[in-house]
């Protein structure tokens, strides 16, 4: 009756992986609490084969939970169309919550009928028995016997805890459960009287940026958050997930950050390999609707470094709602992870961020100034004038302040606070961060996170005439019309680096440089194209084309 119960409470089933020969253990372990058999890829597909009674029930259960996100979705407006049509009385209310209840029961019978289904399947008690198993015991055998099954993550252990590092646990200078620190946008109105008076003022618009950013716009920024977008994709990402597992030897783990969030992660770990490069480890920040299943993982995969990929907060198997704030503490787990139960050295790890994952990438990068390297692709300096791009213009003043109260993704000004090497990589026919046309590569945002990380870096090399000639370079469309520019200004590269290591053997390191200060117009130009190309690379490509593994490179360093 016990194991009954477990089948009907159970996580739902999705796949049983091809075990490799490496892992698989003896044919029979006893069935302890410590150790339990582990499946066989012989005499199984490796896709979990449900019972026709659980498979139906599930086919059921599923339809319900779609129904139920379209009328959350849709609830405002079905709650004022009720209301208009008199539908909210007393008297129309208790009959309805007659039938919802009935609904309710009809579908906990279903629910049973399900695990009576599960529970005649010899794969699924198996699986139950070695996720309890699990569960009481966290040892290496259960864990990778657990690591055979694809089921519903929110049944997952955790694997890590944000508290786990001692150093977490002495220090009070660390994340809270509130979470990391941030940096702050500064006042709207500055100098102004912060009185009881204007804060009664400002209420309503306060009120309204938050609904505004609770509702509507995180769903738009994030839109792979949205429930029916991860039902949509559910058959890709299992897929996905599965390559990573059998054909990548990648090992999923959950992580607990400092709000709560449960955090899905995975990682290749190529230290094993003949190739330099696996000892390098690239955390992956994906997109606004990205998932490491099948997402930009794949190109340093390829390009034969280790990879640790995670999902955004409510995306996929992570909890919780991606606003900044949740997204950083995501990201300061995953790190910490990596250092302190990976054992990399912050040192081999380099941050890689496509598109929306800039912010999390430049959050690491100025929280953690150890790590090697950071590689931001088709990414941007500032939320707001894309924000602004997709708005009508009326709403202006309740779109600014909504970004810089709730969503706020400076990722420059936090780039900004990163001393080590950096490379950004521009899509030349990009339709997402353009605030114009994808043709006008004038308009592309990843040109002003080029010259906010440059003017701050060498603010007397980009003045009047450095910044000129960097912007005329960033207006060129192709190869050609680059190295014209470049060449009419004659850069002597050996001349350039000659310079800035001279600067940095006698001055330090650490930016800003003052380097260019007792420099002629000429030389300041020519440093100026010769640091603006070695810090941005070209990729002839829209938005979402994958970046092949040979233009993931290095960023340049001194």
């Amino acid at each position: 009756m016990a194991k009954l119960l477990s089948c009907v409470l159970g996580p739902r089933l999705y796949k049983i992986y091809r075990e490799r020969e490496s892992e698989r253990a003896p044919a029979s372990v006893p069935e302890t609490p410590t150790a339990v058999t582990a499946p066989h890829s012989s005499s199984w597909d490796t896709y979990y084969q449900p019972r026709a009674l659980e498979k139906h029930a599930d086919s059921i259960l599923a339809l319900a939970s779609v129904f139920w996100s379209i009328s959350y979705y849709s609830s405002p407006f079905a709650f004022f169309y009720l209301y208009r049509k008199g539908y909210l009385s007393l008297s129309k209310v208790v009959p309805f919550s007659h039938y919802a209840g009935t609904l309710l029961l009809l579908l906990a019978g279903v629910a049973c009928l399900r695990g009576i289904g599960r529970w005649t399947n010899p794969q699924y008690r198996q699986f139950i028995t070695i996720l309890e198993a699990t569960h009481r015991n966290q040892s290496s055998e259960n864990k990778r016997q657990l690591a055979n099954y694809n089921f519903d993550f929110r049944s997952w252990p955790v694997d890590f805890h944000w508290e786990e590092p001692s150093s977490r646990k002495e220090s009070r200078g660390g994340p809270s459960r509130r979470g990391v620190a941030l940096l702050r946008p500064e006042p709207l109105h500055r100098g102004t009287a912060d009185t009881l008076l204007n804060r009664v003022k400002k209420l309503p618009c306060q009120i309204t940026s938050y609904l505004v950013a609770h509702t509507l716009g995180r769903r738009m920024l994030y839109p792979g958050s949205v429930y029916l977008l991860q039902k949509a994709l559910m058959p890709v990402l299992l897929q996905g997930q599965a390559r990573l597992v059998e054909e990548c030897n990648g090992r999923r783990a959950k992580l607990l950050a400092c709000d709560g969030n449960e955090i899905d992660t995975m990682f290749v770990d190529r230290r094993g390999t003949a190739e330099p490069q696996g000892q390098k480890l690239v955390i992956c920040c994906e997109g606004n609707a990205g998932f490491y299943e099948v997402g930009c993982v794949s190109t340093p995969l390829e390009a034969g470094y280790s990879v640790l990929g995670w999902n955004h907060p409510g995306f996929a198997g992570s909890t919780g709602v991606p606003f900044p704030q949740n997204e950083a503490n995501a990201m300061d787990v995953v790190v910490q992870f990596a250092i302190h139960r990976l054992g990399f050295q912050p040192q081999d790890i380099i941050i890689y961020a496509w598109s929306i994952g800039g912010f999390t990438a430049t959050w690491a990068a100025m929280s953690y100034p150890d790590v090697s390297a950071v590689i931001l692709d088709a990414s941007f300096d500032d939320l707001v004038p894309l924000a602004l791009k997709v708005m009508p213009d009326s709403w202006r003043g309740l779109v600014t302040r909504t970004v810089r109260q709730h969503l706020n993704l400076n990722n420059a000004e936090q780039l900004c606070r990163y001393q080590g090497p950096v490379l950004l990589i521009r899509r030349t026919k990009d339709e997402i961060i353009t605030t114009t046309v994808p043709e006008d590569i004038t308009s592309n945002r990843g040109n002003d996170l080029l010259l906010k990380l440059l003017q701050h870096r060498y603010p007397r090399v980009m003045a009047d005439e450095g910044l000129q000639v960097v912007r005329q370079w960033l207006e060129a469309s192709s190869q050609l019309e680059e190295a014209s520019i470049y060449s009419r200004w004659e850069v002597e590269e050996d001349w350039c680096l000659s310079v800035l290591r001279s600067y940095q053997a006698e001055h330090g390191p650490d930016f800003p440089w003052s380097v260019g200060e007792d420099m002629s117009a000429d030389g300041r130009r020519q440093l100026a194209l010769f640091l603006a190309r070695k810090h941005m690379h070209n990729f002839e490509a829209t938005h979402c084309t994958p970046l092949p593994a040979q233009n993931f490179q290095m960023p340049w360093h001194l």
